[in-house]
């Protein structure tokens, strides 16, 4: 349970304790400080002036011209800068908005986001009017521009425009290219990409990797061709490699990856003792890994792992500022920074009694006392709904010689079918389910048999996946068919049908693939999905990824595209998609 579960339960107080923004006093005094000094790198007490959402002054002086000003005296606590999250998804199930809130309660008040999803799902100008908007509220939301879709789509030239890429890149609000999803393609000499990263480093932004598994010489090629940065590293010994190849190293902790305890044992017995060049992330943990906390939880666990405290509070803020070029307004507690600024009772403690975000009070001694107000979704989505096409007979047909194996949450392996697949049910002695993709207009379909999902799974519907196209999957067509019309009913989500009952009605309105709930809601529903998976034979860690990646090129060995039946490693389509 959270250490401050008082307050993460008690949202309803947002309504009986907000102010309304204008009736803030602009000017803030926080006496008796004692705060993280990144300039010295040291502990430091003096007094942090504060006006509007900027830090102006940090030293001995008090100011001479006090009216209106609100004074805060921080005897006894300890004052860190607000956390970064500079590798966020914010659609795995919740949404940018409900991820920065429930991120800027536990003192994370600044997030990178991924924007593939706003990429892959929203015109341009929009979506850049979108992310402008966004940023207007208390947390601090910048963005990543992927160069590449993650994923085999017939439409990605349409999409990964020069124009769309150039606007995106040129944005003030987008520090980095990435993650490079791409890179095989990168060593093989793929001149569209090679071409774009040039672009990232012409505007002088970060290129991120996602490299697992690199070896020391394609670590060292793509750094030369401009890759700064990865956070893909599983063992000390990788970390390693990484910081010898000149990498700024992020320790990852996510519902797939919970790596970092490890992480940090062994990088601390070989000897590590300067963290300067370590970030840390959460990268996308589904809803319900958030529960302890957000980057507090991560910082946690490195101060337990004997990381010293003040390493690992830059790990999360100064580190990240520095190394994307915004040290100048994020990271440190200083003149002409953002006062993002968390509030501990103790120094080893990361989880915050009170938390400022761009000068307003977000948490005060553990209450909630900031509501942002609703961001205006309906201007940027449209609802989730295939268009105008039902399902047939003939798209549940399924002959297809070769299958596809889960072999863990996310890894995908060919393999050769040996079940009847021209029957209404199959056996529940076997873990083998149907499995049918479709494009979310109805033009094109894919049928295969999936391996190691689920051993008793009756039937599945979502649109959960990059592009929002319909992915079915179980053991009885009929099932299957009664959770597509659910999933069109609720406006796209995952529908899960069991002995003739919707037992999941998880609906995800924007886009078919982020939940429009706050994150309390959404982290006990995403248990209700799990325990639904569970019952149903789904044996690995995490169904909700299992979903998401099917379609995602950048994780080995086989993938379903729009394209088909993908070969990864030899960059090749080894069954087409069926036009309906």
């Amino acid at each position: 349970m959270h250490p401050h579960h008082s307050l993460w339960n008690k949202r309803e107080k947002r309504n009986q304790i907000s102010v309304v923004r204008g009736e803030r006093a602009p000017s803030k005094v926080i006496t008796n400080a004692t705060f993280l000094n990144s300039g010295r790198k040291q502990w430091t007490t003096a007094n942090i002036w504060i006006y509007a959402d900027r830090i102006v002054y940090v030293g001995d002086a008090l100011p001479t011209k006090t009216e209106g000003t609100e004074w805060t005296d921080a005897s006894g606590q300890w004052i860190v800068p607000g956390y970064i999250e500079h590798h966020a998804h914010p659609f795995i199930g919740y949404n940018p908005e409900t991820f920065a809130n429930y991120a800027l309660e536990r003192g994370t008040s600044t997030i990178f986001n991924d924007n593939l999803i706003l990429m892959m799902n929203l015109e341009k100008k929009k979506a850049l009017t979108l992310i402008t908007e966004m940023n207007k509220g208390p947390s601090s939301i910048y963005w990543s521009c992927r160069i590449d879709s993650q994923t085999e789509t017939k439409d990605e030239h349409s999409v990964f425009t020069p124009q769309a890429l150039e606007e995106w890149l040129n944005h003030p609000l987008v520090v980095q290219g990435g993650e490079l999803t791409g890179w095989p393609k990168v060593i093989s000499g793929d001149d569209t990409l090679l071409h774009w990263m040039e672009e990232v480093l012409k505007r002088n932004k970060r290129i991120e990797g996602h490299l697992p598994g690199a070896s020391e010489r394609t670590l060292a090629q793509l750094a030369i061709l401009g890759v700064t940065s990865d956070h893909e590293a599983i063992s000390g010994e990788e970390v390693l490699k990484r910081l010898d190849a000149g990498y700024t190293t992020t320790l990852r902790h996510s519902s797939l990856r919970p790596d970092l305890p490890l992480l940090v044992k062994e990088i601390v017995d070989a000897g590590i003792t300067n963290f300067n060049r370590f970030l840390m992330t959460t990268d996308g943990g589904n809803p319900s890994f958030y529960e302890p906390g957000v980057m507090d939880q991560l910082l946690r666990i490195a101060i337990e792992g004997g990381i010293d405290p003040i390493a690992a509070y830059e790990m999360a803020s100064y580190n990240v500022a520095r190394h994307y070029g915004i040290d100048a307004h994020h990271g440190m507690i200083a003149p002409g920074r953002l006062a993002h600024l968390n509030f501990l009772e103790d120094v080893t403690n990361p989880a915050p009694v009170s938390v400022l975000a761009k000068g307003e009070w977000i948490v005060r001694d553990k209450e909630l006392v900031y509501t942002n107000e609703p961001f205006p979704w309906n201007d940027y989505t449209k609802p989730w709904k295939p268009l105008n096409w039902d399902l047939k007979d003939d798209d549940l047909h399924f002959s297809m010689p070769m299958g596809i194996h889960l072999v863990n949450s996310v890894l995908l392996k060919p393999y050769h079918i040996d079940v009847d697949g021209a029957v209404d049910e199959l056996s529940p002695d076997h873990d083998e389910c149907f499995f049918a993709m479709f494009d979310k207009e109805g033009k094109w379909r894919m049928n295969t048999i999936i391996k190691g999902f689920a051993s008793n799974l009756d039937g599945l519907a979502t649109s959960y996946s990059i592009t929002g196209d319909v992915v079915l999957i179980g053991k009885k067509k009929s099932a299957m068919k009664q959770a597509f019309e659910q999933l069109k009913e609720q406006g796209g989500g995952i529908s899960i049908v069991q002995s003739e009952q919707n037992v999941c009605n998880w609906k995800f309105p924007y886009y078919g693939v982020m939940s429009d709930q706050p994150m309390e809601t959404l982290i006990e529903e995403h248990r209700a999905f799990e325990n639904v998976m569970k019952e149903a034979g789904y044996s690995f860690d995490d169904p909700l990824y299992s979903i998401f990646f099917f379609s995602s090129t950048h994780l080995p060995y086989v993938r379903m595209t729009s394209k088909g039946i993908y070969d990864v490693h030899k960059k090749s389509v080894l069954f087409p998609t069926i036009m309906r």
